[in-house]
């Protein structure tokens, strides 16, 4: 449909003084378009405002004038001039197209790897590169220059923007190479009261034999060598010593405890989120006087690109602070646990040869002393150190 700005009316006229009728309107030098004669009618366009002048002319020659108008701008403000929300939404949303334009909507990290997206986002914050911010305000180069200096780990940083959305491209520093630790010279101790089962020396002298037993800090495979004509050398000793000891843990769990519970009653709140601003779609304001809150963020987009606009839809959830009492089964199953999640974490890589378990009770507690008996690595690197004379 073709709309034009000007308002315009297509008019058919027909009738004996045709002719009469057409000099008549030339004579009055009112502007007519796209005439012709078609079987003695005339079709023409004329406009609006000469409406009623064509009219007058007509019933002065007895001219049967038909009208039709067509679809301008003008006619749709005037049908519409009374819908003000209308007219409201389209400022808004024109207004807004600007707005947006000139602000930083969206924020793109290029090329990280090590450092993260978090820590660049943070400085950028600092140096004034934020969701909501102008983007005119905004000296780029100053910011590339900064940032390097704000980050460790950033060798080089380029910034641009296209239109409304912000690319921050970094080139990382290359990592330093592991610094290799084979050829400091060291010695080997025990790390603990044990009783050895197994070595394997790669590297230096082994001071002790399979069953012996060491004390802690005992030294199990000398970094010095020293030959027959008392020629001294240092080594980096390596190897692997395992032994039999003893580790003693505690585990414990409280009859009483009071923690926050939910109560079952909860709330569903919407809120509509414009950058880091939480506009609430509701009325009222939270009741309980504890709560916990779980939440999901839906975002806007426009033609696929997401708009610094999302609605979050909030559920909260009352908690109250309980006091929470556990019979003797519970709380041996809680320790039980416990002891499971010791294993797993920390001698794992260890064989269990036995544990045993001594329960206690208080008025307030059950108790749990394990002695465990491993066969585990004991062998611990200690560095040579010499004395300048």
């Amino acid at each position: 449909m073709k709309v034009r700005l000007r308002g315009r009316i297509k008019i058919n006229a027909s009738g004996r003084e045709l002719f009469s009728f057409i000099n008549c309107i030339h004579s009055m030098k009112i502007n007519i378009y796209n005439q012709y004669c078609r079987k003695d009618v005339l079709y023409a366009d004329i406009l609006k405002r000469d409406l009623k002048k064509i009219r007058s002319i007509a019933e002065k020659y007895s001219i049967e004038l038909k009208t039709a108008e067509y679809t301008s701008f003008s006619e749709f403000i005037h049908r519409y001039r009374k819908r003000t929300g209308i007219i409201i939404g389209a400022v808004a949303v024109l207004l807004g197209t600007v707005y947006l334009s000139q602000i930083v909507v969206s924020i793109e990290i290029q090329g990280n790897t090590a450092v993260s997206e978090e820590k660049i986002i943070s400085a950028l914050g600092e140096l004034g590169i934020k969701k909501g911010a102008f983007i005119k305000s905004v000296d780029m180069h100053y910011c590339e220059n900064e940032l390097r200096l704000m980050v460790d780990g950033v060798s080089w940083a380029g910034i641009r923007h296209t239109g409304n959305r912000v690319v921050v491209q970094i080139t990382e520093t290359a990592p330093k190479p592991e610094m290799l630790l084979e050829r400091v010279p060291c010695n080997i101790v025990s790390s603990k009261d044990a009783e050895i089962t197994s070595v394997s020396v790669l590297d230096g002298m082994l001071m002790h034999k399979v069953g012996d037993y060491v004390p802690k800090g005992t030294l199990l495979v000398s970094g010095v060598a020293e030959d027959d004509t008392g020629h001294m050398t240092v080594h980096h000793a390596n190897g692997s010593i395992k032994g039999i000891y003893t580790e003693n843990v505690s585990f414990s769990c409280e009859y009483h405890k009071s923690e926050l519970t939910r109560t079952g009653r909860h709330k569903k709140k919407r809120y509509l989120r414009l950058f880091n601003l939480e506009i609430p779609l509701f009325i009222g304001r939270n009741k309980y006087e504890n709560s916990e809150r779980e939440s999901t963020e839906y975002p806007v987009s426009f033609f696929g690109r997401k708009l610094p606009l999302s609605v979050v839809t909030a559920t909260e959830y009352e908690t109250v602070l309980s006091e929470i009492i556990h019979d003797n089964a519970e709380t041996e199953k809680i320790i039980v646990n416990k002891i499971y999640n010791y294993e797993q974490n920390f001698l794992s890589d260890t064989e269990i040869l036995s544990r045993k378990i001594r329960k206690t009770q208080t008025d307030s507690a059950v108790v749990f002393n394990v002695e465990y008996k491993v066969n585990g690595e004991i062998g611990w690197m200690k560095d040579i150190f010499f004395l300048n004379e």
